[in-house]
Formats: structure tokens, C-alpha cells, sequence
């Protein structure tokens, strides 16, 4: 097997555990549908979605002060197309939509031809947007929706088929708990139509976010060019004094991709430098390193902006979702009983739980009320009051 098939065998190999898991599914929900004596049947997932959306709106509006726009609506792509869906959400530097889109798609059909002749065709951007593939499809399988563009997203593929799996693991008899899982069910629903619809409000943090994200990948690409421009004696001393695992001498690529995945900012600088780095304005690294990379310092440094960008905009987004859907769900009878019958956890276990978004999200909240949401949205904090939120409480206060 040469280099590159050994690339994209390694690749699946790291997706295995979820690829595994896709396939329990549909082998169970195959299982069940031939099963006789399972006579239980569930409203379809796009009928109780509809209601649920078309409930939400109004109170959603009645607890943020804003609007869902008339046009945003709900979608149900099937296991291949949720995935299409991630990889349009990588927000890829300007010139990688297109590779992004073919990676993804041939991860998901486990196309390693395809995938090593990605490889071949630009490696730099197979060492960024690999990584995406791993983190992004190793969770489908627990990835309930998303949102994009005006556009909710629901997983089809689990939603589906999960009230019924989660009462047919539970045994027979079935239909003294299919009250219970139905409301479940709906919970599950609930919870996922509520987060979505309060990021398709936050389209300013969303635009936000995708900019930065899709700086810090321009970054990225311009860091893996570098890396594979290096001399193989550059190459072996720097991975000698990082300690890298070595690789043998015919496989050229992998030596260079274990650099870049080593002195990658998103590993290198947090690892070392530890989370605070988000309120940084100037990072310093080995003079060691720099002598064999000069340009190294200088991407680092250019990365510190967007990259703290898109660390506010998202823990923003994400905890406003977060502090909303506890707030407005905390006493629904269908959300709690989710919480039970699919989280396996209460209310009480899931409101203590900490979050940087949520937390800052609770004190703005208790300050200015009702007023918080479209506040964070047009004048979301930076990194420093996300950490510090009485510096933004002053700072509001203050205008």
C-alpha cells in the first residue's frame, strides 16, 4: 500500500467507532420494522416538527424581543446530505468549498481512491480540512440539527428512528412506556427546533463567525503550504526537536503532515499557551523553531485575530442557545421528560452545568433583560469581557 492509500485508510480509521455506529442503526431499525410483534407507531418526525416550529415562533419572540425571519424554514436530509451539510459549515478559506465538498463526500462513502487522489491534488488543503472530517462526522450520529443560511437542518437519519430504538431496547411490553417515550421524543424535538431557531436570529454572530473561521482556515492552508515546501533536512531536525514520532523515509508526506498537525495554532499555541491565549495580543514562541520556520511567528501572530473572533461569536451564539432553551423549556413536561428517558439526566443535573456562554449570557440577562439578546447579537463581547463579563456590563452600562 503506498503513502497515500495509507492516508486515507488512516482517516477511516479514526471515523470507525462512528461508521460502526451508523450501521447499528440502520441495522436495528431494519430489526425493528420486521419485528411483528412491534406494532408501535410514532407521528412522523416532519409532522411533529412542523407543529413545534410553527409553536415556537410566537415564544420566541415573546422571550427575546426578536422575530424569527417569515422565511426561515426546516429541512430533512438523510445521513449523506446532513453530512453534505457539515462540510458547508467548515466555512473553508474562499478557494476550498469545492474540496471541501468532494472530501467530505468521499469520507462519507469511504472512497479512499477518491479521497487519496484529493491527497495528490493539494495536499496542503487535505492537512487542513482532514481534520474537519474527523471532528465534524464522528458526531453525526449524536447530532440532532444545525443551521445554515436561513435554513434549519434536522438529522433525519437519527431522528427518525430514535423513539423507536429507545422503546425497543427497553423490551417488551412496549406500549405501557410508549407515552412516556413519545413525550420524550417531542422533548427531543423541542430542544433541537428551539436551539436552531435562536441561531437563525443571530444571523450578525453567525456572519461574524463564518469570517473569522474562514480567516483562521486561509491561515491554516498558508501553514501547511510552508510545511510542505521544507527540505527533508529541515524536516527531520524539526520533528527531532519536537519530539514527533518518526516516520520512515519514503513516506515524505507524513512526515510533513505530522509537523503541520504539531504546529498547527489551533493545537500548538493552546496546548501551549493554554486557553488564555483568547485574550492575548502577542504570542512568542521558541527562537529554535522560528530559525528553522521565520515565517512561523508571523502566522501565529496575524491567527490571534480571527481566531479570537470566532471564539467570541460562537461561545456567544452558543450559550445565548443554551440560556434560552433552559429558560423556556425548564418546565415542559415533553423537555423533561427527554431529559430522563433519552439524556438520562434531570433538570436539576443539566442546569448546574457550566458553561462560558450560558454563564456570561445569565449575567448580562439579569442585568438588562429582555434587552440582552439583541444586545450580544449587534455588540457581542470580545474574548477579554467573555472571561470577564463585569467589563461588559460596565461598558453597556456606560453607552
Amino acid at each position: 500500500m503506498g503513502e497515500l492509500e495509507e492516508f486515507s485508510e488512516s482517516l477511516l480509521a479514526q471515523l470507525e467507532v462512528e461508521l460502526d455506529e451508523e450501521k447499528v442503526i440502520k441495522d436495528l431499525t431494519e430489526k425493528i420494522k420486521e419485528n411483528a410483534s412491534f406494532t408501535i407507531k410514532f407521528d412522523s418526525l416532519e409532522q411533529i416538527s412542523e407543529k413545534i416550529f410553527s409553536d415556537m415562533k410566537e415564544k420566541i419572540s415573546d422571550f427575546t424581543g426578536i422575530a424569527v425571519l417569515p422565511q426561515t424554514s426546516i429541512a430533512y436530509p438523510d445521513l449523506d446530505g446532513f453530512k453534505k451539510l457539515k462540510g458547508k459549515k467548515v466555512f473553508a478559506a474562499s478557494n476550498a468549498a469545492k474540496f471541501v465538498e468532494e472530501l467530505f463526500d468521499a469520507v462519507s462513502k469511504k472512497d479512499t481512491k477518491k479521497i487519496s487522489s484529493l491527497i495528490q491534488q493539494d495536499a496542503a488543503k487535505y492537512f487542513v480540512y482532514s481534520t474537519y472530517a474527523i471532528q465534524y462526522l464522528s458526531k453525526i450520529s449524536t447530532t440532532y440539527g444545525d443551521y445554515l443560511d436561513g435554513m434549519i437542518y434536522l438529522n433525519k437519519f437519527i431522528l427518525s428512528s430514535y423513539p423507536q430504538i429507545i422503546l425497543y431496547r427497553q423490551g417488551k411490553l412496549y406500549e405501557p412506556k410508549f407515552e412516556s417515550i413519545k413525550s420524550g421524543y417531542v422533548g427531543a424535538l423541542k430542544m433541537t427546533i428551539l436551539e436552531e431557531m435562536i441561531h437563525s436570529i443571530q444571523e450578525k454572530l453567525q456572519q461574524m463567525n463564518k469570517n473569522a473561521a474562514m480567516s483562521v482556515n486561509a491561515l491554516n492552508e498558508e501553514l501547511a503550504k510552508i510545511i510542505l515546501s521544507l527540505d527533508d533536512k529541515t524536516v527531520a531536525s524539526l520533528s527531532e526537536y519536537l519530539q514527533i514520532q518518526p516516520v520512515p523515509d519514503d513516506f515524505p508526506i507524513a512526515k510533513r503532515a505530522n509537523l503541520f498537525f504539531m504546529l498547527n495554532p489551533d493545537n500548538f499555541i493552546v496546548n501551549v499557551l493554554g486557553p488564555d491565549v483568547m485574550t492575548f495580543t502577542r504570542v512568542e514562541i521558541d527562537p529554535k523553531i522560528s530559525e528553522m520556520i521565520p515565517q512561523l511567528l508571523d502566522i501565529y501572530q496575524r491567527w490571534l485575530k480571527p481566531i479570537q473572533a470566532h471564539h467570541a461569536a460562537f461561545t456567544t451564539m452558543e450559550g445565548m442557545a443554551e440560556f434560552i432553551v433552559q429558560n423556556m423549556l425548564k418546565d415542559d413536561a415533553d423537555f423533561l421528560h427527554y431529559l430522563t428517558s433519552f439524556a438520562g439526566t434531570d433538570i436539576s443535573s443539566y442546569q448546574v452545568r457550566k458553561s462560558l456562554g450560558k454563564d456570561f449570557t445569565k449575567m448580562v440577562f439579569e442585568k438588562f433583560g429582555k434587552k440582552t439578546f439583541e444586545m450580544l447579537i449587534s455588540d457581542p463581547p470580545s474574548t477579554k469581557e467573555l472571561k470577564e463579563p463585569t467589563l461588559y456590563l460596565k461598558r453597556k452600562s456606560s453607552m
